[in-house]
């Protein structure tokens, strides 16, 4: 007998740095997460700066979003991920602090999952310009985020206030 592999579903990931050489951590961290046998990237979005949400005595962001495809299911994924933040120095101390980096399943396979240690979307995806832009780089504006509306309704609706695109 022989087991099969789950069918591949299509995610979306967001990738975000505030310490330490952001950019090298959010490259680091693309290059960690497509290592992954069970995942395989389909597109990576420029990299935006970003003000911080929540305490203002820390660094601005560097953000991205990460298309990838994977077999993985979700809480799994989610470890994975977890697992990558650790390598790279993640601590979790204050909420909405300053971070090395920070990895988050911003949409997995147009489901809505409500777990404890799991929401997808996110529920502040929509009035955050610094995923949702860097997402639409990588996806069509007509992508359906589950119970927010399509991806182009959220842009309209977001501005892109203190967003930069930024070189690499």
């Amino acid at each position: 007998m022989t087991l099969s592999k789950p069918s591949w579903v299509e995610a979306y990931i967001g990738l975000g740095s505030n310490l330490d050489d952001p950019v090298r951590n959010i490259n680091s961290a693309r290059q960690a997460i497509a290592e992954s046998s069970d995942i395989e990237e389909i597109a990576f979005s420029p990299l935006y700066s970003s003000l911080p949400v929540g305490p203002q005595d820390q660094p601005d962001y560097v953000n991205a979003v990460m298309h990838i495809k994977t077999r993985l299911p979700a809480l799994e994924l989610l470890k994975q991920l977890q697992g990558i933040e650790n390598a790279h120095g993640r601590v979790r101390s204050v909420r909405w602090g300053a971070r090395t980096l920070d990895l988050d399943v911003l949409l997995y396979d147009q489901q809505s999952i409500d777990l404890p240690d799991l929401i997808v979307p996110h529920p502040e995806m929509p009035n955050r310009a610094f995923v949702l832009y860097p997402l639409a780089d990588v996806a069509s504006s007509e992508l359906p985020i589950p119970g927010k509306g399509r991806l182009a309704e959220l842009l309209a609706a977001c501005p892109a206030e203190g967003l930069r695109r930024i070189t690499q």
